[in-house]
């Protein structure tokens, strides 16, 4: 398994499951060696990308992957890559 995927669709409205959520993938794919995470946020608003990429800047979380890639056909998804 070389990616995980996650839909936050279900739980846009609880700050406390998304950022549940997001510490599972990340937590999930780095004990797996896990090379990509596609996180989908939906296009909306773009509050919930927002959300998702202040979560990913907090320094506890950066420090556990490489990079964030914002998808360029899909405006409603991001892949975090980790360097295992």
């Amino acid at each position: 398994m070389s990616r995980l995927s996650i839909d936050l669709h279900e739980c846009f409205r609880n700050g406390r499951q998304i950022d549940a959520e997001l510490n599972g993938v990340i937590e999930l794919a780095c004990d797996k060696r896990i090379k990509t995470v596609e996180i989908i946020h939906g296009k909306g608003s773009g509050q919930l990308k927002k959300r998702v990429l202040r979560f990913l800047d907090q320094p506890e979380i950066k420090a556990r992957y490489h990079r964030v890639e914002k998808d360029s056909k899909n405006h409603g998804r991001l892949f975090v890559h980790f360097k295992h």
